[in-house]
């Protein structure tokens, strides 16, 4: 078995899950197989002493699929 790990960075006002949630539901338009989902980082943009969104950078980890080309 052969796994991959892409890290992205999922962007939300509402919330840090909600973020992470973004990341995870994108990546798995085209990507299957997703089985781990690490948070490397949290960030929060500010704008006049207020969170406006949250950046949460997530290492998401899949199984490559075996397949032989013909």
């Amino acid at each position: 078995m052969v796994e991959k790990t892409i890290e992205l960075i999922g962007v939300s006002a509402n919330s840090i899950e909600d973020a992470v949630q973004l990341a995870i539901s994108r990546a798995a338009v085209t990507l299957n197989g997703i089985h781990t989902a690490q948070i490397a980082n949290v960030a929060a943009t500010v704008e006049n002493s207020r969170v406006v969104n949250w950046r949460v950078t997530v290492r998401l980890t899949f199984i490559v699929k075996e397949q032989l080309h013909e």
